[in-house]
């Protein structure tokens, strides 16, 4: 019997961990999939529980040295897990600040004669130990369990570059205090292994952060469903826990209350607001026989319905579970320095020891000697400016994108941003406004009068269209009285009494009924409806009076941000749940050629996932609904409008915190400059690393006319080029902030439209 098993993990600190969890799992008789996220700190396994237990799985976990949280306590754990965080970056900045201060008030001889007092290093030792001993200690563990699974890692590096600059340190204090000479140089760095941890730290700390909010959006979702249901048995009334629903029970549902279940309606009808599956802002009208959705909310009528799917079986927690299983499926991927490491750090070790192995034995070079050349090559190889080539680009590239409303979940997300190819764009809410306005006023009389009395009509309305009438009048200043009467016809209107004046507003349908003439106005409502705008019919006193159109218009930068990604290289498309008439409309307005409509959520996940194996490049999905969740999730780029939804916001890896669509070819402009530093630095790390590593083995050695001190490569010569390179990278990547993006002004809200 297949079975499906999400399970919290903790102690995972790289892709490497994920990739050595997941290969495991596989190997295990029973297993048919698994996968784990980095992202999420979860793992999704599908087993055949006939022959594979959940206690097994969990005891393979850890066995290999990670945990697996209870789901009760899962938040505690990951509450501790911020905080412990927390205290390490905390730890390693309260002793690396002096540590650093001191170091460099040495070397510019600001500290007077006691500068070169033997206990200095001592003390210097004494602030690095804290940092190398707690603070490093996650890295020095990661970078076991890699090489335990016969692999390099970032932990390798970092560990490997600490300890090798905080070793070296301790080796020339202990020499200097034992009065045994300077053969292993005068000049300590230990600020240099806190500085790298500790910068390493603070990235660790908000990625942590990152996925303590992930997982709690995800969590969020089931709490859109209604705790309790009104069931009806007997013709009595019964208020029951949802989880006592069964298949079959006739449910009430009255007007604001939300769907319990979903379900088919038996009796009434209704307007539902499904836009938290759909996006759109149209309630849709419901009546005998039409299905309905949990979590969907009924807005007008009151509505008895038939429950047909429950508990894991209905739209909503098979969306939950579509945006779970999408982010774990994520396939790992490497950053470059990870890549390129597990090659080089092998080799730069092999390297070291062949030549201590050649100077001491093979040359007769004395243990001594041979043991400069293995630290030099140690110290030259040192990955610590590897190890900042990322994290500072990748801190700069984010704060630079902060500062213009563009949070990019983590370096991943910066780095592949430029990459991207195809933008799929949601039409609600991201190419338009989200809501619906008063774009048009036909009639033969005074439009302000018209919509005055519309207006007052319908102040006693929740529908929305009704309230995009009321908020035009409001912006247009005019004074909206009070009806005497009101009365909401679902499905096709309202009729009102306002002063003397019988105001009846709605479809051609309710304007019929009354048997009202409408020639008048007919070829204009068809010309409206083209245009993918609901149109109003409105009569005052048995006559036909004009007509009011409404629509969701298109936000006002979204022509010139769509014109910006083709001028960057990228394919747009537009994808909605909408009709092809309105997702044609509006295409055509932003200028988008290719478009996919009438959408379910889950079509549109696999629409995107479509257009990843056709174009072969990077997608993102560019959405703001908890409908655009699973396609956000599924997409190799998600990225959510800050006006949209919690889980919209938290399933993506970029985040505009404003509407502004021009975001969008900002984003891309700035990861590929970033990208750009990225590989400078790395460049430049290596370039040191390879220059020097053949110098410090010997290769200069036989020839005289080289200066001894390159000959020979002391390893404080070394020390110093390993740290120069450091702080060229860090310098390189501090030239992002000076990247140029294009201003961008506030866009002025727009009025609807009057004729």
């Amino acid at each position: 019997m297949e079975h499906q098993l999400n399970l919290p993990i903790t102690g995972m600190h790289c892709e490497n961990c994920t990739s050595t969890i997941t290969r495991h799992l596989k190997k295990m008789d029973g297993v048919l999939a698994a996968e784990v996220s980095l992202a999420t700190e979860y793992a999704s396994v599908t087993f055949d529980a006939s022959t594979l237990s959940e206690e097994a799985i969990v005891d393979k976990i850890r066995d290999l040295g990670f945990d697996v949280v209870d789901a009760d306590k899962e938040d505690a754990a990951r509450a501790a897990e911020l905080q412990r965080q927390k205290r390490q970056f905390t730890v390693g900045l309260i002793f690396t600040l002096p540590l650093f201060l001191i170091s460099m008030g040495r070397d510019m001889n600001l500290l007077g004669a006691w500068a070169s007092a033997g206990w200095v290093n001592w003390f210097m030792f004494g602030l690095a130990l804290p940092v190398q001993g707690y603070v490093a200690w996650d890295y020095y563990i990661g970078g076991i369990k890699a090489l335990r699974n016969r692999s390099a890692n970032m932990d390798v590096l970092v560990a490997m570059g600490s300890s090798v600059a905080f070793l070296y340190s301790l080796v020339v204090t202990i020499a200097l205090g034992m009065d045994v000479g300077t053969r292993f140089g005068t000049h300590v760095y230990f600020e240099t292994a806190a500085v790298i941890i500790t910068l390493i730290k603070l990235g660790k700390l908000l990625e942590a952060r990152a996925k303590g909010k992930i997982n709690a959006a995800l969590k969020k979702l089931p709490q859109l469903s209604p705790t309790i249901a009104c069931r009806l048995k007997n013709d009595e009334e019964q208020h029951i826990p949802i989880e006592q629903v069964g298949i079959g029970d006739v449910l009430l549902v009255r007007p604001g209350e939300s769907i319990p279940v979903d379900g088919v309606v038996r009796s009434g009808k209704s307007a539902i607001d499904e836009s938290v599956f759909t996006g759109e802002s149209l309630p849709v009208d419901k009546g005998p026989g039409d299905p309905v959705t949990a979590a969907t909310m009924n807005q007008s009528g009151m509505l008895t319905m038939e429950a047909t799917h429950i508990g894991a079986e209905t739209a909503l927690a098979r969306l939950v579970q579509l945006v779970h299983t999408t982010q774990q499926s994520k396939p790992p991927i490497q950053r470059a320095a990870d890549a390129v490491t597990n090659v080089f750090v092998p080799i730069v070790t092999g390297i070291a020891i062949v030549t201590f192995l050649v100077w001491w034995f093979l040359l007769g070079a004395g243990f001594t000697p041979a043991m400069l050349r293995l630290v030099a090559i140690l110290v030259t190889a040192c990955p610590c400016a590897l190890g900042l080539a990322t994290p500072t680009a990748v801190m700069m590239g984010t704060g630079i994108g902060a500062q213009r409303g563009i949070l990019f979940r983590n370096g991943e997300a910066l780095e592949r941003a430029g990459d991207l190819t195809t933008i799929v764009l949601d039409k609600t809410g991201t190419l338009t406004e989200g809501k619906l306005r008063l774009t048009d006023i036909l009639t033969d009389t005074d439009a302000s009068e018209l919509l005055q009395l519309c207006a007052a009509a319908e102040r006693g309305s929740e529908h929305p269209i009704g309230r995009a009438v009321v908020q035009a009048a409001k912006e247009r200043g005019l004074d909206i009285a009070t009806p005497s009467q009101f009365e909401a016809v679902a499905g096709h209107g309202i009729t009102a009494q306002v002063d003397k004046n019988s105001v009846i507003m709605g479809n051609l349908s309710l304007i019929q009924q009354h048997n009202i003439p409408t020639r008048r106005f007919e070829e204009d409502a068809a010309r409206l409806q083209t245009e993918a705008k609901t149109v109003l019919w409105v009569a005052i006193d048995a006559q036909v009076a004009g007509l009011l159109a409404v629509a969701d218009t298109l936000k006002s930068e979204a022509h010139a941000a769509v014109s910006e990604l083709y001028e960057l290289g990228c394919t747009v498309v537009m994808m909605t749940g909408d009709n092809r008439v309105t997702a044609d409309v509006i295409a055509k307005a932003a200028r988008i050629g290719d478009v996919m409509a009438e959408l379910k959520p889950e079509d549109k996940a696999a629409a995107v996932k479509k257009l990843q194996a056709e174009n072969g490049g990077l997608v993102a999905m560019v959405g703001d609904g908890i409908n655009d969740t699973p396609a956000l999730a599924q997409a190799d780029i998600g990225i959510s409008l800050g006006t949209g939804t919690d889980i919209a916001r938290e399933t993506a890896h970029v985040t505009l915190m404003h509407s502004d669509l021009r975001g969008l070819p900002d984003a891309i402009r700035l990861s590929r400059a970033t990208m750009r530093t990225i590989k400078q630095n790395l460049f430049w790390a290596f370039f040191y690393n390879v220059l020097l590593i053949p110098v410090a083995a010997g290769a200069l050695y036989p020839l005289p006319f080289v200066p001894m001190m390159f000959r020979e490569l002391h390893p404080m010569l070394a020390a110093f080029a390993m740290a120069f390179s450091s702080v060229s990278v860090v310098l390189n990547s501090l030239r992002l902030q000076w990247k140029k993006l294009p201003v961008r002004t506030q866009k002025a809200s727009s009025l609807p439209s009057r004729n």
